[in-house]
């Protein structure tokens, strides 16, 4: 927040035409929602938001189960999940920050992507073995570290989906649709799964429940749909004055 107070608005903020009256009201309503699906590739981009963090929200939201089943005691979930976990988290989001810029911001995405998914198998490799503190320290670390990077790079993406006009409509809504279907999972069939499968396959399950979204993304970058479905907070000025797209 001191960060925001001191640099202040960036110079090429855009303020929707303010009006009034009844009409206009809705119109601030459905404006975000008319702009974003006018644009080119827009459905697949909501499938995109919705589906890619599934397995990542059912594996973190069902990890207290585990560790009180192998018997953790809350200290230890606490030293190693807070205190190790804190700063692999810390790490991984300044990774993030050099990925998007050396790679770009589709590159990065979709190796975050990966990594997200492939750090549900550390969830996995700690419900095959016995209780161990130094597997339930590598479990934090990696888990953490991955969802700093992609605290970063899928964010950043997200931001750049925006319009200048409705940046904070337009984020809280895809924010909250990123989340939705994995904690709607979690909430009515979790528990089932957890019990039908046991630990072990229930955490490969989350990281095959990955699969489709970064095949999705993917596949939208070979099609060209990221970079036509990115909003005005995504492109810049490029030197000379046009209008250029900085999408890595």
């Amino acid at each position: 927040m001191i960060t925001a107070l001191v640099m202040g608005e960036p110079a090429r903020r855009q303020i929707a035409a303010r009006t009034k009256g009844i009409a206009a009201g809705f119109r601030a309503i459905y404006g975000p929602f008319t702009e974003f699906f006018m644009r080119k590739g827009a459905l697949l981009v909501l499938l995109f938001i919705l589906l890619h963090k599934i397995g990542d929200t059912l594996a973190n939201l069902t990890a207290r189960l585990l560790l009180d089943d192998k018997g953790y005691t809350n200290d230890e979930i606490a030293i190693y999940d807070v205190g190790v976990g804190f700063w692999a988290f810390l790490i991984g989001i300044f990774v993030g920050g050099v990925l998007y810029s050396r790679l770009g911001m589709k590159r990065s995405v979709l190796l975050s992507l990966v990594l997200m998914g492939v750090s549900n198998l550390s969830f996995a490799a700690l419900a095959a073995v016995d209780k161990t503190n130094l597997g339930l320290a590598a479990t934090f670390t990696f888990e953490n570290f991955a969802s700093g990077i992609g605290g970063v790079t899928v964010v950043a993406y997200f931001a750049a989906l925006t319009d200048l006009r409705f940046t904070a409509s337009q984020y809280a809504l895809i924010s909250a649709a990123a989340s939705i279907v994995g904690r709607v999972l979690t909430g009515t069939t979790a528990g089932a799964l957890v019990e039908a499968f046991g630990y072990v396959n229930f955490y490969l399950f989350t990281t095959a429940a990955a699969l489709p979204g970064i095949v999705l993304f993917w596949l939208m970058m070979r099609a060209g749909l990221i970079d036509a479905s990115i909003g005005t907070a995504g492109t810049v000025k490029a030197e000379g004055g046009g209008e250029g797209a900085e999408r890595g």
